[in-house]
């Protein structure tokens, strides 16, 4: 495995938790506004009639030749927060993400968002 880099092409991709359990189909990365970088995946989870996108940070997220490994729990990434497959992410929306990784969340100066699909 090595470090996630260029995640962008992983799209499509299985994401799996720390014991190689499958969490669902990356579909889009989050980068955080100041630094553009790539801090949150859209996982595809659930069911063919029923699917939705759950949010997964990519803090320590490596990559196999078949999978993007990521440092959360299956159980905690399916049940974090998350929209319809053709929604977004609402800008009231963002601070529940973070908590519920127990990550901090500070939005910009002005009241900016933190994350911008990419």
């Amino acid at each position: 495995m090595f470090p996630a880099e260029n995640l962008r092409d992983w799209r499509g991709e299985n994401v799996i938790d720390p014991d190689g359990s499958k969490i669902g189909d990356l579909e889009a990365i989050y980068v955080d506004v100041a630094s553009d970088q790539p801090a949150f995946a859209t996982v595809k989870v659930g069911f063919v009639s029923r699917h939705r996108l759950v949010f997964v940070p990519l803090d320590g997220a490596t990559v196999r030749p078949d999978a993007v490994r990521v440092r959360y729990d299956k159980k905690l990434v399916s049940d974090a927060p998350s929209i319809d497959t053709d929604g977004e992410l609402a800008a009231t929306d963002e601070p529940g993400v973070f908590a519920h990784y127990n990550l901090p969340y500070q939005a910009g100066a002005a009241g900016e968002r933190r994350l911008a699909r990419r």
